[in-house]
């Protein structure tokens, strides 16, 4: 039987002073304290730290942003987290969302169910379409 890791575990780390440029898919918590480029997908947490800076498009379950900069949408089936300094540029999508004080947000925000990937937003054919 593989031991549980704790809810606050982190299972991988990209510490300050990194760069990574692709796609990231991953399981348990992973935390970005570098520069990251590209997309991020995860049924599970995902941590950004102080002095991240993050150009990505984000679809994972739990967002928390505990500083840094994100530039791109951020999709999270749970909830998104928000703390000072951090600063957002893009769409949040969440049922659940926390912006603390001193945040700054640039964007859009929707919290309704997020469903699986690419209905972010309902075609325009249902949308208009009373017999729907």
């Amino acid at each position: 039987m593989e031991p549980t890791l704790p809810a606050t575990e982190i299972t991988a780390l990209l510490g300050r002073g990194t760069q990574f440029e692709g796609k990231l898919h991953f399981e348990g918590r992973v935390r970005i304290d570098g520069v990251f480029k590209g997309e991020i997908r995860s049924d599970d947490t995902l941590v950004i730290g102080e002095g991240a800076e993050v150009h990505a498009e984000i679809d994972v379950a739990t967002v928390i942003v505990r500083g840094g900069v994100v530039h791109g949408n951020i999709r999270a089936r749970t909830a998104i987290e928000v703390h000072a300094p951090g600063r957002v540029v893009g769409d949040l999508h969440s049922p659940s969302l926390f912006i603390d004080r001193g945040v700054e947000f640039q964007g859009n925000c929707r919290m309704d169910a997020v469903e699986g990937e690419g209905s972010a937003a309902p075609s325009a054919d249902k949308a208009s379409d009373p017999d729907t």
